[in-house]
């Protein structure tokens, strides 16, 4: 590496190339783990390319699967991971080196390592590799020539986590010790070793959706795909707090419902479309995909009278939302459809319940509150916000004296003759009434008046008063993950609020936040299901595993947070201190949040 003449250089690596799969030698690893560091650090150098690695790999690969004496020995062991993640650098990013791997015959022994020859851990390079060469037009028909690709991909995505928690990390003193090192590299105990399997496992679940994402965007693979016994796991797999930036299940969902042949087997399964309406009222980082898709469903009149009854009501809390990433107008699309649905001639209207057709036709007319209140004379404007502000106050009155009830019709009546165009106020009004509604123990009716008051938001969902009250609701009807990331965006926002009634004091994480997030942490642990079948819990840090009940500190406060700075009932009188730096939260991932609420916690409680 080190040559500085060019032609000595590449004819003595060409060599190296040639001759290292005949070797025997020991210290192998050493070399082969340098050129692992070579392709993470430049994925797009062409010269390994052109030299042969792909070729290198691909029989060091075949070598460990078939030579069990050769594998035992030395450090051999670690040869057929560093090959096959190898072969995934070079190819992620550049369809040329692609074609050279393919050509080179990489594909074979990757699908041996899928089929767990050796152990996960290789098939998590394996699947990586795989997905990268799927990904192009010109490869993917290589990868899907082996009928077996996909099969295997949707069974490791349905038991990867499974798998990594019984062969890795239920009993620590089982655990292979070259999977510890490839885990931390050397550099942890235990403790890292049970945080890196949560995050490898997670990976080996995204990655196998990634390459079967790719499947699914042939119409020929979705029979295979949409099985219902499949597609009602996918929205509980998530990239979780330790890969957020793979919209995982929700994605291959997106990915399905594009086409017509996706769009039924999805309408037929009603697990799979409640999901969708509760990851599409959520904070989650891929909320605007379960929006495209329960959009699509409506939008195909073969599935439009299947899923419209559960839609309708999820759909109409986001429709005053301005903009979702990249969607501008989302608001108005969706305000659109619903009518379209809505106003749909012949039998399929006859399929729309009385109740959907009455949440839409209300707010359809709110939309047209907008154009006639446009012709409205200021001063009527101007009568119709002090009217509505008086009720408020009556309504925050009521809610002091403790008539819940009474305090929740005042906000509907403010609501009622609230200008449209006053979001801030009617924000708060629904903000308010989500609060009642959460104290009369009606969640459903408090994620829907909180959804639109963080739909009114801007930046949409970052009210951290309304968030705090639908992780509460999400909370009740045990809704984990929805719960979770409404309550660390809450604390979040906290962090960064001028509230007094919000803002952090001394840099410490309020206890009733800190038992919510706590406790669904615990609740939405990658490995729970896996640890339950197998007789294992978290224990309570999170970081490693006992056996027997879960040790239970999550009794906690259904109180806004006035109640806990204040010591009573109180109702959002202005929301002027509200107002949240938000240039902060344009680019913001659920990584940062919990990092975020790391560092606010005190050293103890980290």
């Amino acid at each position: 590496m080190k040559e500085g003449n060019p032609s000595k250089r590449r004819t003595s690596i060409l060599k190296f190339f040639r001759e290292l799969p005949a070797q025997d030698d020991d210290g192998q690893v050493l070399p082969i783990s340098g050129l692992w560091n070579t392709a993470m650090a430049h994925p797009n150098d062409p010269e390994f390319i052109t030299l042969g690695i792909f070729e290198c790999m691909t029989a060091l690969i075949w070598k460990g699967l078939k030579n069990r004496l050769w594998l035992s020995h030395d450090q051999n062991i670690y040869i057929p991971y560093y090959a096959a993640h190898i072969i995934g650098s070079y190819t992620m990013n550049m369809e040329e080196f692609a074609e050279r791997a393919v050509h080179a015959g990489v594909i074979p022994p990757l699908v041996e390592l899928l089929r767990g020859r050796l152990t996960w851990v290789e098939q998590r390079v394996a699947v990586r590799a795989l997905g990268h060469l799927a990904t192009y037009s010109s490869t993917f028909p290589a990868v899907a020539s082996h009928g077996e690709v996909l099969e295997l991909a949707i069974q490791l995505a349905s038991s990867s986590l499974e798998i990594v928690y019984s062969h890795f990390y239920q009993f620590v003193d089982r655990r292979i010790s070259y999977h510890c090192d490839l885990l931390t590299r050397g550099m942890g105990g235990v403790e890292m070793e049970s945080r890196k399997a949560e995050e490898w496992a997670s990976q080996l679940q995204c990655w196998s959706l990634q390459l079967i994402n790719c499947f699914a965007f042939k119409p020929e693979f979705l029979f295979d795909i949409c099985k219902p016994e499949f597609l009602v796991k996918l929205p509980a797999m998530w990239g979780g707090l330790v890969n957020e930036n793979s919209p995982a299940g929700i994605g291959l969902l997106r990915t399905i419902c594009q086409h017509k042949l996706g769009r039924g087997p999805v309408a037929n399964c009603p697990g799979v479309i409640e999901a969708l309406c509760n990851i599409a009222r959520s904070s989650d980082d891929w909320q605007y995909m379960a929006i495209d898709c329960l959009l699509w469903l409506l939008e195909d009149q073969s599935t439009s009278n299947k899923v419209i009854d559960k839609a309708a009501p999820a759909l109409t809390d986001l429709a005053e939302i301005s903009a979702l990433g990249d969607h501008k107008r989302l608001g108005d699309t969706i305000v659109n459809v619903l009518q379209e649905r809505c106003q749909a001639q012949g039998t399929a209207r006859n399929y729309i319940s009385s109740r959907t057709k009455e949440q839409i036709d209300e707010l359809l007319s709110s939309r047209q509150r907008i154009k006639w209140e446009k012709n409205m004379p200021k001063e009527d404007l101007q009568i119709k916000q002090a009217a509505a502000l008086v009720v408020k106050l009556e309504g925050n009155s009521l809610f002091s004296s403790g008539d819940i009830s009474g305090a929740a019709s005042k906000y509907s009546e403010a609501l009622a003759l609230c200008p449209r165009k006053s979001k801030k106020e009617r924000l708060v009004l629904y903000s308010n009434r989500a609060q009642c509604y959460l104290l009369l123990q009606q969640p459903l009716a408090a994620i829907s008046d909180a959804t639109r008051a963080l739909c009114l938001h801007n930046p949409p969902n970052r009210h951290a008063k309304s968030l705090w009250r639908r992780a509460q609701a999400y909370d009740m009807l045990g809704l984990v993950k929805e719960s979770l990331l409404d309550a660390i965006l809450f604390i979040n926002e906290c962090s960064q609020s001028n509230d007094p009634d919000l803002s952090l004091r001394h840099n410490k994480v309020p206890d009733y936040a800190e038992r919510l997030v706590k406790k669904q942490m615990r609740a939405a642990w990658l490995f729970r299901e896996a640890a339950i079948k197998h007789g294992g819990v978290p224990t309570e840090d999170g970081s490693g595993d006992v056996y027997g009940p879960e040790a239970d500190d999550s009794e906690w406060e259904t109180a806004s947070e006035s109640d806990v700075e204040n010591g009573g009932r109180e109702a959002d009188d202005d929301e002027e201190n509200d107002d949240i730096r938000k240039d902060m939260y344009d680019k913001s991932t659920t990584k940062d949040l919990v990092r975020g609420y790391n560092i606010l916690l005190t050293e103890d409680d980290t």
